[in-house]
């Protein structure tokens, strides 16, 4: 048994402004990243190569808001974080702030491999990533006309977008079992449009945002990255499951719709456990959203269904 899940972000536009063509570009682009990610797994590779190929794959996509296509921060710039997790042995690695890497999901898993640390940051991680042969990009390839508008919106106190919409954090991310038995867990962001102050979220934080523990499930988590953190949103599933013995779907549902909203908190979570069950469950309007498991069709979704 084997499977992969993959999100690109909670709480998308609203149905009623979402364009046909829009959607079709989403659900294509999902499709694209659910098939990296499940090849490896239908080749009987890794769940950690799995995940990060499924992430490169939106990384690279500027739909999402994670590499490529990353916002913006109030000075104008872009700043991204990244993490992975081995369920295996419950090693990770995380990057935050960088902002010449092309795909901090790969840098992630060579601090977690090539490392002694868990999370680099900022010009560290850039120096880090030099010394292991990563090519730095210039901050213009991050650039795309539809966040620089968001950005701009934003400074001009559009009171229709605070930094804090949820519309446009959309994290990306993924979950898979692979063949032995194996999970891992991966995620990525550009962060918080218009966000100040060297922001940092819940993606690159193990436990918050990313986790995986072959005791338990893998779990990638999209939403409002303060409120994510405080709960511990990742780690939370993973031990109702472990210490309390919740099935998968009972323990995310719990966080989701009980601790999240207890804290104002908004987003979602995909998580796979060790038999292969899937959950993908979310308490905004909508969570870019797919997933496979062996010998059965992929599912792809954005609003409820």
């Amino acid at each position: 048994m084997f499977g992969l899940a993959i999100h690109g972000g909670a709480g998308t536009m609203p149905r009623t402004e979402m364009s046909a063509e829009r959607e079709l570009e989403y659900r294509a682009a999902l499709a694209a990243a659910l098939d990296a990610g499940y090849a490896v797994l239908q080749g009987g590779g890794t769940s950690l190569e799995a995940v990060t190929r499924a992430v490169v794959n939106l990384e690279d996509n500027p739909l999402f808001n994670a590499g490529r296509g990353s916002v913006f921060t109030h000075d104008g710039g872009n700043e991204l974080d990244a993490a992975i997790m081995d369920g295996s042995s419950l090693r990770a690695g995380a990057v935050c702030g960088v902002t010449h890497i092309r795909n901090p999901i790969e840098l992630a898993r060579t601090v977690m491999e090539h490392s002694d640390y868990v999370m680099l940051s900022g010009t560290g991680a850039e120096e880090f990533a030099l010394s292991r042969g990563f090519a730095l990009v210039p901050r213009s390839y991050f650039y795309t006309p539809e966040r620089w508008r968001q950005l701009e919106r934003i400074r001009a106190g559009d009171t229709g977008l605070s930094a804090l919409t949820i519309s446009h954090i959309g994290t990306v991310g993924a979950v898979a079992l692979d063949e032995a038995g194996h999970l891992a867990a991966a995620t990525s962001t550009g962060g918080m449009t218009g966000k100040r102050y060297n922001r940092i979220g819940d993606s690159p934080i193990i436990g918050a945002g990313t986790y995986a523990d072959d005791r338990s499930c893998a779990v990638s988590a999209t939403g409002h990255g303060e409120i994510f953190i405080r709960a511990a949103v990742a780690h939370d599933i993973c031990a109702r499951m472990r210490f309390g013995g919740r099935p998968l779907r009972e323990a995310v549902r719990e966080v989701v719709f009980e601790e999240l909203p207890a804290l104002n908190g908004e987003g979602g979570v995909i998580a796979i456990d060790r038999q292969g069950e899937i959950a993908m469950e979310f308490n905004s309007e909508g969570m870019f959203r797919a997933a496979r498991s062996a010998g059965q069709a992929a599912q792809i979704s954005i609003y409820r269904t």
